[in-house]
């Protein structure tokens, strides 16, 4: 028996999130793992009226090329992909996984060397979306690594995830419009503001955001979706933050990140488990070691850490920050192959300030 919770989750992505509409040419992108939702999907973009062009592979896939691949191999760009991000209309992207660990083994370096190659992919992505003409949403299909990442059966752990989309409920379309009517306030009220001060137990961090954009993010590009987020200055940020969890990347992750910033460059970072990979990802480029994205996460139904970062990114009292490639539509001038998430929990002893106002005080805000 199908489970309805799949559909409303297609119907969101397809209605909502990029707003199909007829003629659209549609890349549904995924894992084999997620081909349930990948089915609802098609069907729910060909009954509105878009053009699909499926494209699935799988973690044997990626790690083969990875493992084998020779340089020529790397630096090769599919052209029928090239094409697809030059003139496609919509991107919707749902990933599964058999295995979490599945990269654990392959160097950082060569990780980074294959991201580095797809770089214009990314730019033209991100950079078509910036100006409207590229609309895109990923998602994350539940199976058993990822409840088992979890800690949880993968029935509690479908519970938790179709919960966090809204897609428990009859209408989930309107709690994501309800959340935007939120987040929107705090982005009106940030608009104009110059500098941000955060601080706690594990952060003493300053960035300026003069000139910059912050983006309400309800289910638009993400799901699920809840945060408010921009391009801090490129050059701003000073201070220190150790990062509440583990970071994953390449299927390895990486634990006790600490940075060190000095006039927006970090000058230094360790890791307690997996130093060599954090030390890759900083030396991949110099937008690297430089901020592209500062975050507030405001999703309350994602209350715990499950190894995902499309999830713990939206938890509900922490903040996040990307080193790397910044979004072109906040203001981000920053450019990297890299764009890697980090997060820190806000929600004991802790506050942001915002040209000297209190604005965010032990994960909740107070304006």
């Amino acid at each position: 028996m199908s489970d309805i919770r799949i559909k409303r989750l297609a119907h969101v992505l397809v209605n909502y999130s990029t707003a199909v509409k007829p003629g659209d040419w549609v890349g549904i992108l995924g894992d084999v793992t997620a081909l349930p939702l990948l089915r609802e999907i098609f069907e729910a973009v060909v009954k509105v009226g878009g053009n699909p062009s499926v494209m699935i592979g799988d973690e044997y896939m990626s790690r083969t090329f990875l493992r084998h691949a020779n340089d020529d191999q790397v630096a090769w760009l599919d052209p029928m992909q090239t094409l697809y991000y030059d003139k496609a209309d919509v991107y919707i992207r749902a990933t599964g996984s058999t295995n979490t660990r599945a990269m654990t083994t392959i160097p950082g370096k060569r990780v980074q060397q294959v991201a580095a190659s797809r770089q214009t992919w990314l730019d033209t992505r991100l950079g078509r979306a910036a100006q409207g003409t590229f609309r895109w949403v990923g998602t994350l299909f539940p199976t058993e690594a990822q409840a088992q990442e979890a800690n949880m059966s993968l029935e509690e752990y479908q519970d938790f995830v179709y919960a966090a989309c809204f897609c428990d409920r009859d209408d989930p379309v309107a709690g994501w419009q309800a959340l935007g009517k939120m987040q929107q306030s705090k982005v009106d009220w940030l608009v104009g503001k110059k500098h941000i001060q955060l601080s706690g137990p594990n952060i003493d961090l300053s960035l300026s955001i003069e000139g910059r954009t912050f983006i309400n993010c309800s289910g638009g590009a993400n799901m699920p979706d809840g945060e408010i987020f921009t391009g801090p200055v490129e050059n701003s940020v000073n201070g220190w933050v150790k990062f509440s969890y583990p970071s994953i990347v390449g299927g390895r992750a990486v634990s006790g990140i600490e940075l060190k910033f000095e006039d927006g460059k970090v000058v230094s970072g360790t890791a307690e488990q997996n130093d060599e990979l954090l030390q890759a990802q900083l030396n991949t480029d110099a937008g690297a070691r430089y901020l592209g994205e500062f975050a507030i996460g405001t999703n309350f139904g994602i209350n715990k850490f499950t190894g995902s970062i499309l999830y713990d990114e939206k938890i509900g009292g922490t903040i996040h920050m990307a080193v790397g490639k910044g979004y072109p539509e906040t203001g981000s001038k920053n450019n990297s192959a890299v764009h890697w998430d980090m997060i820190c929990d806000m929600r004991h002893d802790s506050q942001i300030t915002v040209d000297g106002d209190l604005f965010y005080k032990n994960g909740e805000f107070v304006v």
